[in-house]
């Protein structure tokens, strides 16, 4: 992204009732060594104190918004409508950045290259042990052939050129908990999408999350997987679909 002015960076949260978690989010973006960063926050009508602890702590120039949604993926939507940074991010508000030149690394590949995204790791951390790591996702895992299999970079170690949500389309609703892996397929199986990888671990995150919290929630995102896949004209099927869970596996192995 060669340009005669550093790119900005939008960094959009999405929150609700998220008290115990959102400061060490807002907080992660506000210590950032870069400077042109736009922070959105996000919040589904909070009826805890989110929307005040968010104030206390977001980066002079962010933005709060603060009523009902329809959902994760409506909320971004709305983060997107609000974003003008050339770069988007999404750090949801029980996750935060693993170190404080998260953002200035992330720009500096953008500046050293004409990619669409630039794609990083996440890791998971023991909730008795923040200093712990349980798990890492690597996002160099990912290529658009493997899509049909389920595999996709981790959202939260996604970011992405603004224009790419302009071109592809924002989170489809329609989506429970597959709307990110929908994304990925438009953008980088569909109208492939340039990227490259970094092997630094730019999100830190708690276990868990819906997506796979029982056989239930495994089973509702390999559904809407396999849907986005025949919606996109990705061959898919239930057997590759459900081979990623021995691979994924090895994770927390490691």
């Amino acid at each position: 992204m060669p340009t005669s002015r550093p790119p900005k960076i939008s960094v959009i949260t999405v929150s609700y009732n998220a008290a115990d978690t959102i400061a060490e989010t807002i907080i992660s973006v506000a210590a950032q060594d870069y400077s042109h960063v736009e922070h959105i926050v996000i919040d589904g009508a909070s009826n805890d104190h989110s929307v005040a602890i968010a104030e206390k702590y977001l980066r002079p120039g962010g933005i709060i918004r603060s009523e009902p949604d329809k959902g994760l993926y409506d909320a971004m939507n709305k983060g997107l409508a609000l974003a003008s940074g050339d770069i988007v991010a999404v750090l949801n508000a029980d996750d935060h950045f693993a170190h404080s030149s998260v953002l200035s690394d992330i720009a500096a590949r953008f500046e050293a290259s004409d990619k669409d995204a630039v794609f990083a790791d996440i890791a998971f951390f023991s909730p008795d042990n923040p200093d712990r790591i349980v798990r890492r996702y690597r996002s160099d895992r990912f290529r658009p052939e493997r899509i049909g299999w389920g595999w996709m970079p981790a959202h939260p170690g996604m970011f992405v050129k603004r224009s790419v949500y302009e071109k592809v389309g924002g989170y489809d609703i329609g989506y429970q908990i597959a709307s990110d892996f929908d994304f990925v397929v438009r953008a980088f199986g569909r109208h492939r999408c340039t990227y490259e990888f970094t092997n630094e671990i730019a999100v830190l995150m708690r276990p868990g999350g819906i997506s796979t919290a029982n056989f239930a929630a495994r089973r509702m995102i390999s559904r809407e997987m396999l849907r986005a896949c025949r919606t996109h004209g990705i061959r898919s099927n239930w057997l590759m679909l459900l081979s990623r869970y021995p691979a994924k596996a090895l994770e927390w192995l490691r």
